[in-house]
């Protein structure tokens, strides 16, 4: 909560005068009973017209006061808690984009997700119910107390005697009750898991004809939270019957003291009355603190998870390096991967003593059976993940002394699993990067991506769907790599996107980036021995280590591995030449 509150310092001082103009407002409420007893017990009995309609005037203002100044109150707690909320809402989502791979593996995504949406909504919801009603309620109960205990001290003995027991029961259930939001919240991260890999791979769901699979398996995650819920709201609405039993056994017993004053003379009839009203009030304000604590309840469980997501320390921070910028001595390499290894559990090496070094311009291809490691190695080398050992270095210096923007502005990628933006293709493609057209229309040509983009009613103006689903996959992937080259990038990392290219628009695209990226490093990973077959050098990977690691024809005479991934591919002979001219 600690955290939380840092959020709310910036609005002191409209917290202060909201609290100040709410305190004035709630005085007037509690000023209402006292001035109805005064002329029932002073004014009426001398049938004195003037000071009643004097009183009851006062009481009109008292009235219109107390409305005006709650309303007041109340819109400026609203945009207090609105403006907090903004900033923790901004302040968290910069976090999450700044986490590392390991932390966001850690988290999930889901979870992420749902800090972000319902977790800030239960902060805004409690920072709103605490301003609007957590200065209230205090002084309601307080002040009708205080007032009470000057107009019957002997009544409000019955209502100090209550108190404690409904302390008990508020803290007794409320300090059950967190632990159970914070279940809660849990449980809705698991069900944003299942409505997002539903709406993901909807398509799949749907041509395997397992639609009443996935409703039984979100029916199952459904249920789950919805029974959660109702065990926290079960036990969070004890509360409401016990304060209601305690404080009503209280105004019957108020009620009888009350009755057997007035008829010994003892007390008057409009201080019961008012004694009555304020016992109201004081009833009213527990019941507001109730709701208070419920609020609370599961605004601090969501704030705890919003807190420990910007408690997270920074895993991938810049090291100092002596190094000045440019190839250190006696190390042309523009990228150099010196012993690295990998373990995303810490228990099971994922890359293993990976080692090689790549001069600026040249391309390396990477090949390797599914789950050998080969985006693992991509993600290293752009700092997604830090390597358990062994050293990256870019034009001779560490990755780990490279500042983060500098480091990310060096590469143009396109992932495996790549995403589309619901906006037109030219933004698509610009990536807010705020690119001439002539840059992106190049992009677009060197991507073979020009000719389909020509056929568009809109042309670089054509909108997209989210994900990219009205175009097809061979033309997501070229508006993927046109997005990479736009940028013009000293290094290019394609992770398997040239997958869903036909023969002849893959070969286009390569003699297009070795014509018009000489300069730019390149690093491919591929299923297809076609698409590296004239890098400068091959990297093969099986099980995180690496088999082989030269040009086609080296490989082709010293890794096994290669030669059968090679002729299963190209089948030998004649195809194979072909390949290889191309």
């Amino acid at each position: 909560m600690k955290k939380i509150f840092s959020y709310l310092r910036p609005f002191a001082g409209a917290m202060s005068l909201g609290l100040f103009i709410k305190f004035i407002g709630t005085i007037m409420d509690l000023l209402l009973p006292w001035i109805l007893a005064y002329i029932i017990d002073t004014a009426a009995p001398r049938q004195d017209a003037p000071q009643i309609w004097m009183w009851g005037g006062v009481m009109l203002v008292c009235s219109i006061l107390a409305v005006v100044t709650n309303i007041w109150a109340n819109r400026m707690a609203s945009r207090v808690a609105r403006d907090s909320v903004r900033t923790l809402r901004r302040d968290l989502f910069e976090k999450t984009i700044r986490l590392s791979g390991r932390q966001i593996d850690s988290l999930t995504i889901p979870s992420l997700e749902a800090r972000l949406t319902t977790d800030t909504y239960q902060v805004h919801q409690m920072i709103g119910m605490m301003q609007r009603l957590g200065v209230r309620a205090p002084i309601l109960l307080i002040g009708g107390i205080l007032v009470t205990m000057t107009l019957e001290p002997v009544l409000s003995l019955t209502l100090v005697c209550i108190l404690p027991f409904i302390a008990l029961v508020v803290w007794q259930v409320s300090r059950k009750g967190v632990p159970l939001y914070t279940r809660l919240q849990q449980g809705v991260d698991g069900l944003i898991r299942v409505i997002r890999e539903n709406i993901t791979g909807i398509r799949v769901v749907k041509a395997l004809s397992k639609g009443d699979y996935e409703k039984r398996r979100f029916d199952g995650a459904n249920k789950s939270v919805a029974e959660m819920e109702r065990k926290a709201a079960a036990t969070m609405a004890l509360t409401n019957p016990l304060m209601n039993a305690l404080l009503n056994l209280g105004l019957t017993l108020v009620i009888i003291v009350g009755a057997f004053r007035v008829n010994l003379g003892i007390s008057q009839p409009g201080k019961i009355i008012a004694f009555l009203s304020y016992f109201t009030i004081i009833l009213n304000a527990m019941m507001i603190m109730t709701r208070l604590f419920v609020m609370y309840s599961r605004g601090s469980a969501s704030a705890s998870r919003i807190a420990e997501v910007l408690d997270l320390p920074e895993e991938l921070a810049v090291i100092p390096d002596q190094a000045a910028p440019g190839a250190a001595p006696g190390e042309p390499a523009h990228i150099a991967f010196d012993h690295v290894s990998f373990s995303y559990n810490g228990r099971r090496d994922t890359l293993t003593d990976i080692s090689f070094t790549l001069r600026r311009g040249e391309t390396l291809g990477i090949i390797g059976a599914t789950g050998s490691g080969k985006s693992t190695l991509l993600n290293l080398l752009m700092r997604l993940y830090d390597a358990s050992g062994g050293e990256i270095r870019i034009d001779g210096r560490p990755i780990q002394a490279i500042p983060k923007d500098a480091l990310h502005t060096m590469f143009g990628v396109v992932f495996q699993h790549d995403a589309l933006f619901a906006e037109t293709l030219s933004e698509n493609i610009d990536f807010g990067r705020g690119l001439p057209r002539e840059t992106i229309e190049h992009a677009a040509q060197m991507a073979q991506a020009a000719e389909f983009i020509a056929a568009l009613p809109d042309g670089l103006a054509h909108p997209l769907t989210s994900r990219g689903t009205n175009v097809s996959g061979g033309q997501k992937q070229r508006i993927l790599i046109s997005r990479a080259l736009a940028g013009k990038p000293h290094i290019l990392i394609l992770d398997d996107a040239s997958s869903s290219l036909d023969y002849r628009t893959d070969a286009a695209l390569r003699r297009a980036l070795r014509e018009n990226f000489s300069g730019v490093t390149t690093l491919i990973v591929a299923q297809r021995v076609s698409s590296i077959l004239h890098a400068d050098q091959i990297l093969v990977l099986e099980h995180g280590a690496m088999l082989g690691l030269g040009t086609h024809a080296q490989l082709m005479e010293t890794c096994e591995l290669y030669r059968e991934i090679y002729f299963s591919q190209m089948g030998g002979g004649a195809n194979a030449e072909s390949a290889a001219r191309r």
